[in-house]
């Protein structure tokens, strides 16, 4: 009973004691937190009407967090009665350390293959990079949704980013009828990528009949254009051959079956004397 008295007596006297300044480098600490938040926000939002660089955007404001987390730290651990040369110490010796090992293992770091603005599909996402962690990349995709996808599914599955290369081929596959001017039609889809202005000029826009179906001619029309406008261009493509096709009267092909029948010839299968024949199964 004495022993528990004791030990009580002992926590009240450091409460007493020491309970001020733990409260106050709690405060500090839980201040600097949302200060360094609130900094990282709107430094985002500063530096994104100077500069469309992302990358640069992401390090800068990643930089001035750390900072700030640093001398939130150093306030708080002072706060608790620690030498401030002992805090510089750890705080710099802790820099040193962590600049130094990015330094000799940066090379054996693995990176994702993508950055910040960069529009990627992985798996069947589709969408904008907006953010990157450690731990998951942030993707918006273009009906809106915000996706938080972890690194390593990124790193274990297929994925395609559109940024490495700055062009992009449209593919257009057009089914007309056999009866249908073959030519023409050839040379309406060749001029209607050719006329376009966001289509380049090399590679050139080209034609081709990919194959003889049952009862459809397949064309392909294929033109390179620049990433950023890929989907609208291929979106006005479509609408144009549409038009185009409607007016100088080239009809599509479309799932169909013909069935012939010949005035006074035998259904298939039906003997010629239907009369004797149920005679001699009787």
């Amino acid at each position: 009973m004495e022993d528990n008295l004791l030990k009580v007596n002992q926590m009240t006297g450091f409460v007493l004691k020491y309970g001020q300044e733990v409260i106050l480098a709690l405060l500090i600490l839980v201040v600097g937190l949302i200060l360094a938040n609130l900094v990282k926000k709107f430094s985002r939002q500063w530096l994104g009407k100077m500069t469309s660089n992302r990358t640069l955007i992401s390090s800068v404001t990643n930089i001035l967090y750390v900072l700030i987390l640093f001398f939130v730290v150093g306030a708080a651990l002072q706060q608790t009665g620690i030498n401030t040369l002992v805090i510089r110490r750890i705080l710099i010796g802790t820099t040193l350390i962590f600049v130094t090992l990015i330094i000799i293992f940066r090379h054996y770091i693995p990176t994702l293959p993508y950055k910040v603005g960069n529009t990627i599909k992985t798996g069947e996402l589709l969408g904008k990079v907006e953010a990157m962690s450690l731990i998951n990349t942030r993707i918006r995709t273009f009906d809106g949704n915000t996706i938080y996808v972890p690194n390593n599914k990124v790193l274990n599955d297929y994925f395609i980013n559109y940024h490495v290369t700055p062009d992009r081929r449209i593919k257009v596959d057009v089914a007309i009828r056999y009866d249908q001017d073959l030519l023409k039609a050839k040379q309406i889809l060749e001029i209607l990528m050719i006329s376009d202005p966001r289509t380049l000029s090399t590679p050139r826009p080209v034609v081709w009949v990919l194959n003889l179906e049952d009862s459809y001619v397949k064309l392909g029309a294929r033109a390179w254009v620049e990433n950023l406008k890929y989907w609208k261009t291929q979106c006005e493509l479509f609408e144009k051959i549409k038009l185009r096709f409607d007016y100088e009267g080239i009809e599509f092909a479309f799932p169909q079956r013909d069935v012939h029948f010949y005035h006074g010839a035998k259904p298939f299968g039906q003997p010629d004397n239907i009369e004797s024949e149920m005679m001699e199964m009787a």
